[in-house]
């Protein structure tokens, strides 16, 4: 009996920790698209970082807690503009808005430094993500309230679930200071600091990350110099082929407008040093693009074309 009783006690270990092994977070990490062991937590648990699914908004000129230099993450879609402030966004990284009867998910990962904004619509159905607590590559892994898929934020795509594989479709956005924004757009509306949630939007969850060269969390491909591993870069993708514009180069080359070519795709680069603000344009339209920290844009982009001021 007593024999028994240990086995029994043994199997259920073994079955426990294989359990324990393939979920985390309550997450399946069952035939991921991405290696199951380099999905980590990030410390808080699902949702311990909670989204902000009812955004409240104001107009520009009740913000007057924002500042001029304030970093904001910006979009414009027919014609509405909004503003989402950082110091909101580190607290709550996503943001499941509606902008003219469309489903869009605001997206933002502090550890590397990206805003990504997406159409939240996927196989005619709008979904509500909600932050996992798990990362991949240092970057935040969203779920799907729907199916509890697992989404990288970089990769746009979901790694597990029944959405594997599903890509989302990326956005413009603009990562400027709110000066800018509002002159701009002076209609712009402003994610209000009423979420319902009590943070205290004055400080500065991640304050000296941004200028520290180590990561929270290891990567596997670590970016090469000499740029600092937080330097901010514009990374552009067209097709397969992807090219990160380092700010450091920006400056040096001096440039607001220039082109370039990638995929054998003429597009301009324009940069605003006094906003530190780089996007990418092609036949005149805006092209979706991210802004990272270097090691962030690195890790997903190992074979990445770097730009450099002659």
């Amino acid at each position: 009996m007593l024999r028994e009783l240990i086995l029994s006690t043994f199997i259920s270990s073994l079955l426990a920790a294989c359990a324990t092994a393939q979920t985390r977070n309550g997450f399946s990490l069952e035939d991921t698209l991405i290696p199951a062991n380099l999905i980590r937590g990030g410390g808080p648990p699902r949702d311990g970082i909670p989204s902000i699914d009812t955004p409240v908004f104001q107009s520009a000129e009740s913000a007057s807690w924002l500042a001029p230099d304030n970093r904001i993450l910006g979009i414009s879609i027919d014609g509405h503009h909004r503003a989402y402030p950082i110091a909101i966004l580190n607290w709550h990284e996503v943001v499941n808005d509606i902008v003219d009867g469309q489903h869009v998910a605001i997206t933002y990962c502090p550890l590397c430094g990206t805003g990504m904004v997406f159409k939240s619509t996927v196989a005619n159905t709008d979904l509500e993500f909600g932050v996992s607590g798990l990362l991949y590559e240092s970057d935040v892994l969203l779920y799907d309230r729907q199916t509890e898929s697992l989404w990288s934020q970089l990769m746009s795509k979901a790694i597990s679930g029944p959405y594997k594989g599903k890509q989302l479709e990326f956005l413009p956005v603009t990562h400027t200071t709110w000066s800018d924004w509002r002159q701009q757009y002076p209609d712009t509306l402003v994610l209000s600091r009423d979420t319902g949630t009590n943070r205290d939007y004055r400080q500065d969850p991640y304050i000296g990350y941004d200028s520290s060269p180590g990561t929270l969390f290891p990567v596997v491909n670590k970016a090469p110099g000499p740029w600092h591993p937080k330097e901010w870069v514009l990374g552009v993708s067209i097709g397969s082929e992807h090219k990160a514009y380092p700010f450091a180069e920006l400056f040096s080359h001096g440039k607001s407008r220039f082109e370039d070519d990638i995929a054998g795709e003429n597009i301009t680069i324009v940069w605003d040093e006094a906003n530190r603000v780089a996007s990418v344009m092609r036949n005149n339209e805006i092209l979706p693009s991210i802004t990272s920290f270097w090691f962030a844009w690195f890790a997903f982009h190992s074979d990445t074309g770097i730009f450099r001021a002659e």
